[in-house]
C-alpha cells in the first residue's frame, strides 16, 4: 500500500476569512463546510481543513506545488492585492522570488501569520 496525505488542519483565527484568503490567491473552487471545518480542496486530492482555533496560532508552513502558469498567476493576484512576499522562508529577501532547483518560488504569508509558498519545481528538482 502507498502512503498519500489526504488532509491537513490549518488552524486561524477566522476560519471563513482564511479559507476565502486560500481559495482567492491560489485560484481554487470556493471552500464548503464539513462539520467545524472549511474544506480547500486542492488539485491532488489533498485538502486544507481550516478550523476556528482562537487568538493563539502557532505558525505553520504550507508549499503548494503549481505549473509555471499557475505560479504566475498567483504572483499576480499576491502583487495585486499589495501583498509583501519574499524569496526565502526566513523573508530576508523581499519583493523577491527564487530559482531554487530550476524553477521559481516565493513565500508569503497568511492572515494567521502561517508561511506559505509557491513553487514549481520540487526541492531536488526531482
Amino acid at each position: 500500500m502507498s502512503v498519500h496525505l489526504n488532509h491537513t488542519i490549518v488552524p486561524a483565527r477566522d476560519r471563513d476569512e482564511t479559507a476565502a484568503f486560500l481559495v482567492d490567491l491560489l485560484g481554487l473552487e470556493p471552500a464548503p463546510v464539513y462539520g467545524p471545518f472549511r474544506v480547500v480542496s486542492l488539485g491532488n486530492d489533498v485538502s486544507l481543513d481550516v478550523v476556528q482555533a482562537g487568538e493563539s496560532i502557532p505558525a505553520q508552513h504550507y508549499a503548494f506545488l503549481v505549473s509555471e502558469e499557475e505560479f504566475d498567476q498567483i504572483w499576480g493576484r499576491i502583487k495585486e492585492r499589495g501583498l509583501a512576499y519574499w524569496a526565502d522562508p526566513f523573508h530576508r529577501e523581499p519583493g523577491r522570488i527564487n530559482t531554487n532547483d530550476g524553477g521559481r518560488g516565493l513565500y508569503w504569508s497568511d492572515p494567521n501569520g502561517h508561511n506559505l509558498e509557491i513553487i514549481t519545481v520540487p526541492y531536488g528538482g526531482f
